[in-house]
This record gives C-alpha cells, sequence and structure tokens, in this order.
C-alpha cells in the first residue's frame, strides 16, 4: 500500500490513467487531487510534510533552545545637548556610535559604561517617555560618590536600602526615564 511519500508516482499514475481515457490532466492538477486524498488543503502543504518527514532526525540538544544574550533599553530623548549632558557628562557613560539618516534628521546613538549599552532615540516610535530601566550592579556605593562628587545641578540621587535586601539609586534622565540601579547587600547573591 502506498503512503503519501508516494504523492508524485501516485499523480503521475492517475494522469496516465486520465489521460488513456482523453480526459486532459496536468501533471500539478494530479498533484492537487493526490494531496487532496491525504487529506491535505493542497499540494504545497503535502510536499512540505513530504520533506519533513524525509529530513534526518536529530536528538534536540541545548543548542535547539532559544537563547537570550541581553536587553538593550531604547530610551527616548528630545534634546542631544541635554542627554549627552546627563549620560556621558553626568552618568559617565561613553558614546560608542551615533547615527542619523540625513541633516536635521532625529539622532539614535549608544552610550556604554562597564559592558551595559543604552540606546538613545530622538525618534518618535521608539520608545516612550517615563520608562523605567532595572538595572543589577556592583559598586553601587562607589558610583553614588561618584556621581554625588560632580554636584549635578539637576539631580541629587540618594542611596536607599530596599525590601528586596539590596541598595536601591534612582536616577531620572532630564526626558522623565528612570534608571533605578540596584546591588544586593550579599557579595555572593547571583542577582547582580
Amino acid at each position: 500500500m502506498r503512503s503519501f511519500r508516494d504523492a508524485k508516482a501516485m499523480a503521475a499514475s492517475l494522469r496516465d490513467a486520465v489521460e488513456g481515457r482523453k480526459l486532459p490532466l496536468s501533471h500539478s492538477d494530479a498533484l492537487e487531487i493526490v494531496a487532496r486524498q491525504f487529506g491535505f488543503a493542497d499540494w504545497n502543504t503535502l510536499s512540505a510534510k513530504i520533506r519533513a518527514e524525509d529530513a534526518p532526525r536529530r536528538p534536540k540538544t541545548k543548542a535547539d533552545e532559544p537563547r537570550f544574550k541581553r536587553a538593550i533599553p531604547i530610551l527616548r530623548i528630545f534634546s542631544e545637548e541635554k542627554a549627552k549632558e546627563f549620560y556621558v557628562d553626568y552618568l559617565g557613560f561613553r558614546i560608542d556610535w551615533e547615527h542619523r539618516f540625513g541633516e536635521n534628521l532625529p539622532l539614535y546613538l549608544q552610550v556604554s559604561r562597564s559592558g551595559l549599552p543604552l540606546h538613545l532615540s530622538e525618534h518618535h516610535g521608539d520608545g516612550t517617555p517615563g520608562a523605567t530601566v532595572f538595572l543589577w550592579m556592583r559598586g553601587i556605593k562607589a558610583y553614588h560618590a561618584e556621581l554625588t562628587a560632580k554636584d549635578y545641578r539637576y539631580y541629587k540621587p540618594g542611596l536607599e536600602e530596599a525590601p528586596w535586601d539590596a541598595w536601591v539609586m534612582t536616577l531620572k534622565d532630564p526626558f522623565g526615564n528612570t534608571l533605578r540601579l540596584s546591588e544586593p547587600f550579599a557579595a555572593d547573591d547571583p542577582r547582580a
């Protein structure tokens, strides 16, 4: 007995039988009829099933599982000057790259510090002002001291104990976005 893997041979036999009775039937029409006989909507669907069945099987491994590297937040900004003043001059990030599609068009840039990248965008559809980004880190007390020493005119962050057994420092940029930095109390805590 034939199976759906024999569909092409079955279509050829059907076409030959019908042509012997002087009824015109194209090869593609024969394939469509055979596909329907096996309960598939059309030949493309059956053909995909045949290819899937004939594909070599291998056991699933960890490499087959979805993996994520890291998230890079996109924060909406409205002023290149204010963004650079806050993220570069105050927070100590460096500019990795900048992009504009043309002169007098919105800026998109990446800033980073200690392996943490942030994307800052003037583009209308990139992010909503007022977003919050939560960041685990180490060295929060030293970072707090660094920012305090800069005596930034527009922001004086505090360092607080959080109910999740960690220090927390909240930074608000000039565009309403919040960076919530947190360091666990325990040095061996795997969260950071």
